[in-house]
């Protein structure tokens, strides 16, 4: 399926290997267009379109129904206006609920004329930030070896469709991954499909097909390649090597044809191994460290040892000096706040302090310029994960000013388990209190009874059950689910939720004296989510949580019998203890006072835990069996 090209040619396609450096007429845009199934469309824009026009072109160049869908951009929902699309942005066409349907294949553009007007070239990148410089090298060197028989390569491992790009001596140069190949996307060619695109993915609180822009924001926000992300850009880009399914069950196009894709395009990287076949111990305290600092800032749910690469640098022996590369960044930002992975927070180096020139650089972190820059770049970017940039970036300089070390950080951030059910971590139980002042304040201000900003809600048109923050009276009634900061685990357990009212306030004062001054008036908190959906059942992470189907092997679900299995059978409900995208832009600025001026006592608490468990490793555990 080549994709479509109204009116003139881009600007700034490649042609041969010539790139076309002429710019946009005033008022005119490009835009690529992808609808749900993943097909995918480029136009110009001008002053007169609007929604239905755009809808109109799709239909007629892409075969495929318009009616009861809307045109997305990131949180936006276009219609008449279109002032807000930028130059280069990708768009999305969904359906409304009620007609959705993944049943629908990626159909081939219809009329000769149309396709006779592409314009467009194999790869394109999408934006010009000044950071894709040595991406323009890379996109050059893979046209060129396609064009000279060298063809991708599909990746086997993993559960998306990944591939390969090369330069003409057959060299891997690049790794694409197209959005609509992502677990549970229409296009998956490993059989996890049954998602449209814009629907809760692997991760709820990350839409499927929009792990690409994540890739690219890891390395936007990667300042000075601190971290060693590698060169990424998101891309449409277009080959007979990407998979097409035709329908909700999976299966494959028998006849390759031309398909243009929305894709993340990242460098590839030569490396020896990965962090799981090598031992953590040499691994450089800077690069560990630095790695870190990105995961909590980023919020990054999914670091696993299979995603940091090892280049060994002296070129000898397996345990010499070596670098490392962290990639697979598309499940970080999420939308809202759950648990995150790091692989390295019992790693010896994450307990070692951070040195002055990462407190320098931590210290010259700026999320409001973040923000600013990620909407400027990838402006389809929303909301809700510049949110959740900004509450760990300042979480991250406070702990970094406090004296944590990285691993402490990293434990605030993180659940646990106890009966099998999931607990809030403590940064969460930070945040919960502070909505609850929040909410105290707005009982008694003239502003209490405005609703909520349906700007930032995160709706994902399902039917799981969805988060609600004003409706969950009888929260602190069940029992599972203990708040606060043990000396043992980390957390300080309160009282037993099932326990009166009268036996929790009489126990108030001491907690207040021995625990975190917070937890005080959480434990009446009335307004937190009903978490009326439990983690007993399995999910694909494999941090902590429970599989009722096979073990996973190498992060990969293991024995597929079926082949083909929908996305609702393969996901659990998960969860989400506190919002923050419901917040209109007033609470929000308040909600980070707060958040602020907790943080301290949270510290203190966790300081004084470490220091608690470093007592008992000292005493040592010889005589216990």
């Amino acid at each position: 399926m080549a994709v479509a090209v109204f009116k003139s040619p881009l600007g700034g396609e490649y042609h041969g290997s010539k790139r076309m450096e002429g710019k946009q007429p005033t008022g005119r845009r490009r835009v690529f267009v992808q609808t749900e199934t993943g097909c995918v469309l480029g136009m110009e824009l001008d002053r007169s379109d609007n929604a239905h026009t755009v809808k109109r072109r799709l239909q007629i160049a892409l075969n495929v129904s318009t009616e009861e869908s809307s045109l997305t951009f990131g949180d936006m929902v276009l219609k008449n206006d279109l002032s807000a699309v930028r130059n280069d942005s990708p768009l999305l066409l969904t359906r409304n609920y009620l007609h959705r349907s993944s049943s629908t294949p990626c159909l081939s553009p219809t009329g000769r004329d149309i396709q006779q007007r592409d314009q467009s070239g194999p790869i394109e990148i999408l934006g010009q930030s000044n950071g894709f410089a040595k991406m323009k090298q890379l996109v050059k060197e893979s046209i060129k070896a396609i064009k000279n028989g060298v063809d991708p390569l599909p990746v086997h491992s993993g559960l998306g469709g990944a591939y390969y790009f090369r330069n003409s001596r057959g060299q891997s140069v690049a790794i694409v991954k197209p959005t609509d190949e992502e677990p549970f996307a229409p296009n998956n060619p490993k059989g996890f499909v049954g998602k449209a695109l814009g629907q809760p993915g692997l991760k709820r609180s990350v839409r499927v097909g929009e792990t690409g822009f994540r890739e690219v924001a890891a390395y936007l926000l990667d300042y000075d390649h601190f971290a060693n992300v590698p060169p990424t850009a998101l891309v449409k880009i277009t080959h007979s090597i990407f998979n097409v399914n035709d329908g909700v069950n999976g299966n494959k196009h028998h006849k390759k044809k031309q398909v243009s894709k929305i894709a993340s395009f990242q460098q590839f990287i030569p490396h020896d191994f990965d962090a799981s076949d090598h031992g953590t111990s040499s691994f450089p305290v800077s690069a560990v460290h630095r790695i870190g600092i990105l995961d909590i800032r980023i919020f990054n749910t999914d670091r696993h040892a299979g995603n940091l690469l090892v280049r060994k640098l002296d070129g000898v022996g397996r345990f010499g000096q070596v670098e490392l590369i962290p990639i697979d960044h598309g499940l970080c930002m999420p939308e809202t706040l759950e648990d995150p992975y790091f692989e390295w927070i019992h790693w010896p180096q994450a307990s070692i302090p951070f040195s002055d020139d990462e407190l320098d650089y931590i210290g010259k972190l700026d999320p409001g310029k973040d923000c600013d820059m990620l909407r400027m770049e990838l402006p389809m970017i929303r909301e809700a994960c510049l949110r959740v940039l900004i509450l760990c970036t300042i979480f991250l300089k406070e702990a970094a000013i406090y004296g944590l070390c990285l691993a402490e950080i990293g434990e605030m951030m993180s659940r646990e388990f106890r009966a099998g059910e999931e607990e809030p971590s403590e940064l969460e139980v930070v945040c919960i209190e502070a909505r609850r002042l929040i909410a105290e304040r707005e009982v008694f201000s003239p502003r209490g009874d405005l609703g909520d900003d349906p700007e930032f809600q995160f709706d994902l048109d399902c039917e799981e059950t969805q988060y609600d923050f004003a409706a969950a009276d009888d929260y602190m009634t069940r029992s599972p689910f203990q708040f606060g900061i043990g000396a043992g685990s980390g957390r300080f357990p309160l009282s037993k939720l099932e326990e009166s009212i009268e036996e929790e306030e009489e126990s108030e004062g001491e907690e207040e004296q021995e625990g975190f001054p917070a937890l005080r008036t959480l434990v009446k908190l009335p307004t937190i989510s009903k978490l009326s959906m439990s983690l007993k059942s399995t999910t694909l992470g494999d941090k902590n949580l429970k599989f009722s189907g096979t073990k996973p092997e190498n992060g990969n679900l293991s024995n597929r019998s079926s082949g083909h299995r929908s996305a609702n059978e393969q996901l659990p409900a998960s969860m989400s203890f506190v919002e923050l995208a419901d917040m209109t832009e007033d609470e929000w600025t308040l909600f980070l006072e707060k958040f602020q001026e907790l943080l301290y006592p949270a510290f203190g608490k966790r300081k004084s835990v470490t220091l608690g468990q470093r007592q008992r490793q000292r005493l040592g555990t010889s005589c216990q069996f």
